[in-house]
């Protein structure tokens, strides 16, 4: 067992109609002026931006608004953003979506609160001193990110995904209406579930040891977004199984099922990012498409780790030895994945990168660091390896 730090500051508030309390929960941070966050079209067409608008202006607060967020958000609207939150006086930014929304959103606020190029903290080449306050009304249950410290951002002019954290980025608040997910396409509902599935297993596979509680959460969460996601496959308007993936998707992610262990292993969304930085594909289905690549390939370092995952989240009957407990895990794992019509390789995504590409998203993977992941160190061999097993 490693000693850790848990922090969760979030307020987080659940439920039907829960996003008529968005101006009370931002008046309470002592803010004034508000920049609205926001996705797509769908944001408006549903009436939720409105929503916000007059819970905001019935606690007096001002307001401004930046639509367009894009899944992998992107760096030229996050300098949009800054820009008109240092322009208009804002001390406050709301993202109103899914992690994308979010993470922009928390990008966004670190640049209005510092000078200089907001994409340096994410190359690594400097720190923030500040962040503005932000807060979350949700309406994707995946990234986990509004009680997160994590940020992810695309710099679409060269391609790098790169994420960064500091606690000063967690948000005050989220807002989280099961039934603002509803309306999502089966294929995002999906995407999301495996999210939420790859950021507690990234944690649960390490290098060291974990706590047996912890271990447990772990495990607990994921039979539990296994089962609802199947639900939600068949039944999408299931109220239940939309609040039981959300609160897990926050649960994922804001360190909980992290404590105790080594920091968890991370090569899958590393190499991730790599892949949708090139070829902007979902996040969600980018990680299943990866993952049983990388699983076989570093499973002889820990296939007592693989086995009991094996056992106790998928299923599985413990065989001869623990690799081959842990290799049927994985397949187990990878025909879940398959049961809700996400990839389980790089032909299933349509790709068919060249030897060129694939050696390019290995270096980037590495650019700042020597290796990626715990269970294994990574190195350009190991990534090249990956890749060309997932095609």
């Amino acid at each position: 067992m490693h000693e850790f730090t848990y922090y969760t500051p979030t307020r987080v508030v659940f439920g039907k109609n829960t996003e008529q309390q968005t101006g009370a929960l931002v008046k309470a941070c002592k803010c004034r002026k508000v920049l609205i966050h926001f996705g797509g079209q769908s944001a408006l067409r549903s009436g939720l931006v409105d929503r916000i608008k007059t819970s905001l202006q019935a606690e007096g607060l001002a307001f401004v608004t930046l639509g367009g967020v894009v899944p992998n958000p992107r760096l030229s609207l996050i300098r949009e953003g800054i820009e008109l939150a240092r322009s208009e006086g804002v001390d406050f930014v709301l993202a109103v979506g899914g992690g994308s929304v979010i993470d922009s959103a928390k990008a966004i606020a670190y640049g209005a609160a510092n000078e200089g190029d907001v994409w340096d903290y994410y190359m690594g080449k400097r720190k923030p001193d500040a962040c503005l306050p932000v807060g979350c009304v949700v309406t994707i249950a995946a990234a986990g990110s509004e009680m997160s410290s994590s940020t992810v951002v695309t710099n679409e002019e060269n391609g790098f995904k790169r994420s960064f954290k500091t606690d000063m980025a967690r948000p005050a608040f989220a807002v989280m209406n099961p039934e603002l997910t509803m309306s999502l396409p089966p294929f995002q509902t999906a995407c999301g579930c495996v999210d939420i599935l790859m950021h507690t297993m990234e944690r649960y596979f390490g290098h060291g040891s974990n706590m047996d509680i912890t271990d447990s959460i772990g495990e607990g969460l994921m039979r539990v977004v296994m089962h609802h996601a199947i639900v939600l496959r068949d039944d999408p308007a299931n109220y239940d199984s939309r609040a039981e993936v959300m609160w897990a998707g926050s649960l994922s992610h804001n360190g909980l099922t992290g404590c105790g262990s080594d920091g968890g292993d991370w090569a899958t969304h590393m190499i991730e990012h790599e892949l949708s930085g090139m070829f902007d594909v979902a996040h969600g289905a980018g990680l299943s498409a990866i993952w049983g690549s990388w699983a076989r390939h570093v499973l002889p370092l820990r296939p007592d780790r693989f086995a009991l995952f094996a056992e106790r989240v998928m299923g599985v009957a413990p065989a001869e030895t623990e690799t081959i407990t842990g290799l049927r895990g994985i397949e187990a794992m990878e025909r879940f994945f398959r049961s809700l019509r996400m990839p389980t390789s790089l032909k299933d995504l349509h790709l068919a990168p060249t030897d060129a590409q694939i050696a390019e998203m290995a270096e980037k993977a590495l650019v700042g660091k020597t290796h990626i992941g715990s269970v294994k160190k990574l190195l350009p061999p190991d990534i090249i390896a990956i890749f060309a097993a997932s095609r």
